[in-house]
């Protein structure tokens, strides 16, 4: 169990039978009455968002998720099979499972897998990767940093945007947050 008094962003707590992460909190004290604390609750598994508020002091379960990590091996039709690092077991996943950061995942690479109740919520990639370009417009001499960019496709298949010096064959680095280029690999 876990107070009300003590939700700090990124705490998961368990409520109607679902995991919730506190995403904004604020603690209330007004000149007449008792205390609150005012949330902003996002649900794990579908991405709901819900304003609640809760009395000071008032007890929620906490959520006790796992975390583990695994290696992404290969993917077999439509699941990609991860190995446990530990104890080299091997599970498998759907793309729903995974979400939309699937586009980035690359043979040997690992990932945490968050679980609660033996059931995977959420699949979280390194912050960055490097991929090297596949497929992009040729650059053109003259072409600079500050120039603009371009589409470009790396070899997991995901599109990204970047300066139009990059060119087929070229590593780069790849925010998986947003989806961003933050530069060439060497």
């Amino acid at each position: 169990m876990i107070s009300s008094n003590d939700f700090r962003t990124g705490v998961s707590i368990e409520l109607d039978g679902s995991v919730w992460r506190v995403v904004e909190f604020l603690h209330v004290k007004p000149g007449k009455g008792s205390a609150f604390v005012r949330t902003k609750l996002k649900n794990v598994q579908s991405g709901n968002v819900m304003e609640r508020t809760f009395r000071a002091g008032e007890t929620v379960p906490q959520a006790n998720l796992e975390k583990t990590v695994k290696q992404f091996t290969y993917k077999d039709a439509e699941q990609f099979v991860f190995m446990d690092m530990e104890t080299y077991e091997e599970s498998r996943l759907n793309s729903d499972q995974i979400g939309d950061r699937v586009k980035y995942l690359k043979e040997g690479m690992e990932v945490s897998v968050l679980t609660w109740n033996d059931q995977v919520l959420e699949v979280e990639l390194p912050n960055s990767v490097v991929l090297e370009v596949t497929e992009t417009d040729p650059g053109v001499k003259g072409d600079t940093a500050t120039g603009g960019t371009k589409p470009a496709i790396v070899e997991t298949g995901a599109q990204v945007m970047v300066p139009l010096f990059i060119t087929v064959g070229e590593k780069i680095k790849v925010d998986t947050r947003n989806d961003s280029y933050l530069g060439r690999e060497n």
